[in-house]
C-alpha cells in the first residue's frame, strides 16, 4: 500500500460513502409496500405501478457494468458527487410528482445515481485498506448492503399507514443532500484514473444484454414464461450478452474485464454469491406474502417481522468482517451456510396456523447465519485481483448479484404460483371442501398458497446446500502485505 493512501484520513471518506450507499439501498425496498397507495393516488393499474420497482432495478442493473469504465475515467470525488446529485434530484422529482410519468422519470434518475454507489464504495475500500484489514472495512459496507434493504419494508409500512407515500421520498431527500454536501467537503480521490476511451458498441451490447435478462426474469414472475415480452427480453438479453463477452475478450482495453475470472477463487466466490443471493431473496419475498395473504397480518407488522433479523445483520456484519481478517472466509462461510440451510429448510414446514413468533425466531437466526456469508465471500474473491482489476471485479460482483436477484425472484414466484395452482384441486378433495362455499374456497386457496411457498423454500434450501458444498473449497489465496497484487503475480498464480 503506497504512502499517499496511508496519509489519507479514511474515516470521513468511509462515512460519506457508506451514508450514500445506505440511502440508495434503502430506497430500493421502500416502494414495494407503498405500491397499493401509489396506485390508488395516481389512478394506475398494477402492471403500470410495477414499473416503479422494475424500472428502477433495470436502470440500476444496466448501469453497474459501466461503472468499471466510469471509475477509470473519472475521479472518486467527481463520480460520487455526480451519483449522489442524480440520486437527490431523482428523489426530489419523485416527492413532488403529480402523475405517474413524472414519478417514473424521478425513479430512473434515482437509479442512475444508485447504480454507481455500491461498486464505487467497494473499489474505494479495496484502494484504501491493505489485504489484512479489508474484512473489517467491508463488514461496515455490509451494514449498507444488508441492513438498509431489510429496514425498508418496516419504515415503508409505518409511513404508508400514517402518512402519504410521498413522505418516503421526503425522508430520503435530506439524507441524500447531507451525503452530497459531506462528499463535496470531505471526499478525496483514491481510485486510479487511466482515462480509457468509451466503446459505444460495448455499452449498447451491455445495456441490451443485462437489460434484456433483467427485464425478462423480473416480468416472468407476473406475466408467465410464455409471454411474448418475456421471451423477447430473454432472447435479446442472452444474445447481446454473448456478443458483449466476445467483444470484451478481444478488446485491448475492455469496458468490463472478464480476466477477473482467471482467478479460481474469484470465480468460485462468484458462483457461491449467486446461490446465496437466490437463497437470501426467498424469505424477503415469500414471508411478507405469507404473512399478509395467509395469516392476515398488516403490512407494517409484516415489515416489523423482518426488523430483528435486519438489526442482527447490521450488528454482526462489522464483527464478521473483523473475524474474516483473522481466519479468512472458509470457516465463516461454512458455519453461516450451515445455519442458513437448516433455517431455510424449517421454512418449508409452514402451515396456515404457523405462529408469528416462530417466524421471527427462525428468520432472525437465519439472518445471523447470513451475516457470516455475503461480505466475507465477496471480499475473499476481490482480494485475489490486482489493483488494476478492482473496478472490474466490483462491477462484476454487483452485476452478478443484480442478475441473480432478478432470476431468483422470478424463479421463486413462478414455482410458488404454479405449485399453488396445481395443488388447489387436490386440497379441495383431501379436505372435502365445498366448491360453492366461499369460506371453504378461501381456506383452500390459503392452503394452496402455503404449499406453493413451502415448495419455493425447498428450492431455496437446495441453493443454500450448493453454496455450502462449494464453500468447503474456499482457500485464503494470495495474502500479501502489499495492497497492489501485481498483474504478473495474478497471471502466474492463476495460470
Amino acid at each position: 500500500m503506497n504512502d499517499s493512501m496511508q496519509n489519507i484520513k479514511k474515516g470521513p471518506i468511509l462515512t460519506v460513502l457508506i451514508l450514500g450507499a445506505f440511502v440508495s439501498m434503502l430506497n430500493q425496498t421502500l416502494m414495494n409496500v407503498a405500491l397499493p397507495s401509489i396506485m390508488e393516488d395516481l389512478s394506475i393499474g398494477e402492471s403500470t405501478a410495477q414499473w416503479i420497482t422494475t424500472g428502477f432495478m433495470l436502470v440500476n442493473g444496466v448501469l453497474i457494468p459501466v461503472t468499471a469504465f466510469l471509475m477509470e475515467r473519472f475521479s472518486t470525488r467527481q463520480l460520487f458527487i455526480a451519483a449522489m446529485g442524480l440520486f437527490a434530484l431523482g428523489t426530489l422529482i419523485c416527492g413532488i410528482a403529480p402523475d405517474f410519468p413524472i414519478l417514473m422519470t424521478g425513479r430512473v434518475i434515482q437509479a442512475a445515481g444508485a447504480g454507481i454507489m455500491m461498486p464505487l464504495l467497494t473499489t474505494v475500500v479495496l484502494a484504501l485498506f491493505p489485504v489484512e484489514k479489508r474484512g473489517g472495512a467491508m463488514g461496515l459496507i455490509g451494514v449498507a448492503i444488508i441492513f438498509a434493504p431489510a429496514v425498508g419494508p418496516t419504515l415503508s409500512g409505518f409511513v404508508v399507514e400514517h402518512y402519504t407515500w410521498r413522505m418516503l421520498f421526503h425522508i430520503i431527500l435530506p439524507i441524500a443532500v447531507l451525503s452530497l454536501v459531506l462528499g463535496i467537503f470531505f471526499l478525496k480521490n483514491v481510485t486510479k484514473q487511466t482515462f480509457p476511451k468509451i466503446d459505444v458498441i460495448a455499452v449498447m451490447l451491455s445495456t441490451l444484454g443485462f437489460g434484456g435478462i433483467l427485464y425478462g426474469f423480473s416480468t416472468a414472475g407476473s406475466n408467465g414464461w410464455s409471454d411474448v415480452t418475456v421471451v423477447t427480453g430473454l432472447i435479446v438479453g442472452f444474445v447481446s450478452l454473448a456478443l458483449f463477452v466476445v467483444r470484451e475478450l478481444r478488446a485491448q482495453r475492455p469496458m468490463l474485464d472478464f480476466r477477473v475470472f482467471k482467478s479460481g477463487i474469484f470465480s468460485l466466490t462468484t458462483v457461491i454469491n449467486i446461490a446465496v443471493t437466490v437463497a437470501m431473496f426467498a424469505p424477503m419475498l415469500l414471508i411478507p406474502l405469507y404473512l399478509q395473504n395467509v395469516l392476515g397480518v398488516s403490512p407494517m407488522n409484516s415489515g416489523l417481522m423482518l426488523m430483528p433479523g435486519a438489526i442482527i445483520m447490521g450488528i454482526m456484519s462489522p464483527v464478521t468482517g473483523k473475524i474474516f481478517d483473522k481466519i479468512g472466509a472458509r470457516p465463516l462461510a461454512i458455519v453461516g451456510l450451515l445455519i442458513t440451510v437448516i433455517t431455510t429448510y424449517l421454512f418449508t414446514q409452514l402451515t396456515d396456523t404457523t405462529s408469528y413468533s416462530y417466524l421471527i425466531t427462525i428468520y432472525t437466526i437465519r439472518m445471523f447465519g447470513m451475516s457470516m456469508i455475503m461480505m466475507p465471500i465477496m471480499t475473499a474473491g476481490l482480494n485475489q485481483l490486482p489493483q488494476s482489476l478492482h473496478p472490474h471485479g466490483t462491477a462484476m460482483v454487483n452485476t452478478v448479484r443484480a442478475v441473480a436477484g432478478a432470476i431468483g425472484t422470478a424463479l421463486l414466484v413462478t414455482l410458488m404460483t404454479n405449485d399453488a395452482r396445481n395443488s388447489i384441486e387436490g386440497i379441495i378433495v383431501e379436505h372435502q371442501f365445498n366448491p360453492e362455499n366461499q369460506a371453504d374456497m378461501v381456506h383452500a386457496m390459503n392452503l394452496a398458497q402455503v404449499e406453493g411457498i413451502n415448495h419455493a423454500f425447498m428450492v431455496s434450501t437446495i441453493f443454500a446446500v450448493v453454496a455450502l458444498i462449494l464453500s468447503f473449497f474456499l482457500k485464503r489465496g494470495i495474502k500479501s502485505d502489499d495492497d497492489n497484487v501485481s498483474e504478473e503475480t495474478f497471471q502466474s498464480s492463476n495460470a
